[in-house]
């Protein structure tokens, strides 16, 4: 549905894009992930047509539109910060879009009726923008996004003014909608939990260019470089490899450590180390370690349930061992990658058609 290729773009002496590529398959949710200053938003501004690229082409549908209006595109935009007019209701707000493009009012009730109530905000249609909570307020933008039909749903951010139950309730909400409405979307986050948790493809945005795309599945578990294998998930580094918190066996003796269970290796070495601190995080505890002979400071994830079993304090001795050690395709940009499956050497980019 979008085919982005060697765009360019930079604000005085800094690059935001840097030749960057990628397509996103017509009917996917894509998450852009990165760090701030990364280039997301400005990649997706781009596609809007927000920001005009200083080179490169962006087409949507076969049909390039780098130099067309935004209003010509075919997208809907939702911004973090509810866009929304605040002496309209929201059946008025909803309807903007196709009552400048002065459709029957007949049509226009009867779609905007029916989006609010694919949304859950049926009900809601008498109400102004200051009478909805945040979550509502957004619900309210996406319809009124959603209902000129766009070809593609760009989202910047949309849920980073709320709190964490909201945006993990909204989250849920997005990904039904998505499986009901079919739109191509484009979702910009620097939250790795969302990305995971929302989109069927990610890609990891570093200094303006894909370091990686992929499912979820394989950017966590088959990172192509060190940033996005520490970008996508916690690791800490144990005998001088990353690994994820939660791959690391932790046990009172070396024989403890040595248990292996289905699909984890048994080649990783045994080492010794102190408990610094153990935190209780509600269903999972962090335990805070240092290795006896680096002195190098790690944590372990375990479940409550296993940590209740060791009942280890701060100042005792535990052994530890990694279950799994990922497979980095390579250490750094720059350096010519071992090609995997699905994903193409030059870009980064999951050349493999969706499922």
């Amino acid at each position: 549905m979008i085919t982005v290729e060697h765009v360019n773009k930079r604000y005085d002496d800094f690059t935001a894009l840097d030749d960057l590529n990628i397509i996103v398959p017509s009917g996917s949710l894509t998450a852009l992930l990165g760090p701030s200053g990364s280039g997301k938003s400005t990649l997706l501004r781009s596609i809007a047509g927000l920001e005009h690229p200083d080179s490169g082409t962006i087409t949507i549908a076969g049909r390039d539109i780098t130099g067309v209006p935004p209003q010509q595109r075919g997208i809907g935009f939702v911004f973090q910060h509810y866009a929304a007019f605040t002496h309209m209701t929201v059946r008025e707000n909803v309807a903007f879009g196709l009552t400048i493009r002065k459709q029957p009012k007949k049509q226009i009730a009867a779609k905007v009726d029916d989006l609010l109530g694919v949304v859950g905000l049926g009900g809601f249609q008498d109400r102004y923008p200051a009478q909805l909570s945040g979550g509502q307020r957004q619900r309210m933008a996406l319809a009124r996004a959603l209902a000129i039909d766009p070809q593609v749903l760009l989202l910047d951010e949309p849920f980073g003014a709320l709190d964490a139950k909201v945006r993990e309730e909204l989250r849920r909400w997005l990904r039904r909608l998505h499986r009901e409405m079919h739109v191509t979307t484009v979702l910009v986050t620097h939250d790795q939990r969302e990305a995971l948790d929302v989109a069927d493809r990610i890609a990891v945005l570093n200094t303006g260019r894909i370091e990686q795309v992929g499912s979820p599945a394989d950017l966590y578990d088959r990172p192509a470089t060190d940033f996005v294998m520490s970008f996508l998930g916690q690791i800490a580094t144990l005998d001088g490899h990353p690994v994820r918190p939660h791959d690391i066996r932790v046990g009172r003796t070396p024989e403890m450590a040595q248990h292996t269970e289905p699909g984890t290796t048994n080649t990783a070495q045994v080492s010794r180390a102190t408990v610094r601190r153990v935190v209780r995080l509600g269903f999972e505890v962090r335990i805070e370690l240092q290795h006896a002979d680096t002195g190098d400071l790690f944590t372990a994830q375990l479940t409550r349930g296993d940590a209740e079993s060791l009942a280890l304090q701060a100042g005792d001795t535990a052994y530890v061992r990694a279950n799994r050690v990922p497979h980095v395709l390579h250490s750094a940009r720059g350096k010519p990658p071992r090609p995997a499956p699905g994903i193409d050497p030059g870009t980064g980019a999951n050349v493999d058609p969706p499922a």
